[in-house]
């Protein structure tokens, strides 16, 4: 599964929407209005694969504007919502950073499709069992699609504390435990009733299980959490600013030495291309830009790594090759 996303992140990274909490805080600041302008607006918006397939399309995305809590009147309802989307957006966006723009997209935007998909599913099968189209509405929301982004924040940050009411200390991972075993308990009480012979029920047993598909896919199957960790996290993103400092400092002095090269054309000189033996990979330069320039191969990092003198003891060490993940 890790290898999977780094090829897909290498190939559609370019794609990823920065800010993505943003944007779905957005929404849902936009459907809280909208319900109080009209608190009937929801009804027009949910996720009704039946409406769908009779030519509603726009509720393939509206559903996602419906906010996962409903806000109560007086200002205690508006206070705890205010509270609410400030902590989704602050663990949204930590969980941007440290584990990057583009799993961040595919762990939100995987538990939204699987929603999608399991609607459809659920519509079909129901529908024909009843002998007339259902209603789900109800059920296939984004509630636990946020859910699934504080087990992610949880499964990454264990032992950060938060305030329980805003007084008891706790670590962030028995909370994520007592909201998943709540969540359990819930389906199970929707499977007692279909013991009871109303298989309806199942519904949302499925809505559950598809919203966290993507926190099941993302982590059960990687077994890789350790490589997610903030600070594992901070040394790739270390790397990669030297990388890409590396870089351009040596397509700069590639630059100048097409220049120099053109130069000596232009005087009646043949130009002279003598292929490097030795670059250092963070700022790129070589010994043909400076013959004074030491190089050495770093004996801490990984695999055959040159650095020059300047940089061989200050860059950060390759601990393993696998899409740049280990720094040390």
């Amino acid at each position: 599964m890790n290898n999977l996303l780094n090829k897909m992140e290498r190939k559609f990274g370019k794609y990823a929407i920065p800010n993505l909490t943003m944007i779905l805080i957005g929404c849902y600041v936009l459907g809280y209005v909208l319900q109080m302008i009209n608190p009937n607006a929801a009804q027009y918006m949910q996720l009704e694969p039946g409406y769908i397939l009779r030519g509603q399309l726009w509720r393939l995305i509206t559903w996602i504007v419906i906010p996962p809590y409903s806000m109560s009147t007086g200002g205690f309802g508006i206070f705890f919502v205010l509270i609410m989307l400030f902590f989704y957006f602050s663990i949204g966006n930590t969980l941007e950073r440290t584990w990057g723009t583009f799993r961040y997209n595919v762990y939100i935007f995987g538990g939204m499709l699987f929603t999608l998909i399991a609607a459809f599913v659920c519509y079909f099968v129901f529908s024909a069992l009843a002998g007339a189209p259902i209603m789900l509405g109800n059920f296939f929301t984004t509630y636990y699609i946020v859910m699934s982004m504080f087990l992610g924040f949880a499964a990454t940050f264990p032992d950060t504390r938060v305030y329980l009411y805003f007084i008891i200390p706790i670590k962030v991972k028995w909370l994520g435990v007592l909201y998943f075993a709540l969540m359990v308990y819930e389906c199970g009480q929707y499977f007692r009733l279909v013991l009871q012979g109303n298989i309806y029920y199942w519904v949302p047993i499925i809505a559950f299980i598809a919203s966290m598909m993507n926190f099941f896919i993302f982590f059960l199957s990687t077994r890789d959490f350790k490589n997610y960790s903030a600070q594992n996290m901070r040394r790739r993103r270390e790397y990669n600013r030297q990388m890409e400092a590396g870089r351009k400092r040596f397509a700069e002095n590639m630059e100048r030495a097409r220049s120099r090269e053109s130069g000596n054309g232009a005087s009646g000189a043949a130009p002279v291309r003598k292929p490097s033996r030795h670059r250092c990979e963070i700022c790129g330069r070589t010994e043909l830009d400076d013959p004074d320039l030491e190089f050495r191969f770093c004996s801490k990092c990984q695999g055959n790594h040159e650095y020059c003198m300047e940089h061989l003891y200050t860059h950060v060490h390759i601990i393993s090759d696998h899409a740049g993940m280990n720094r040390e």
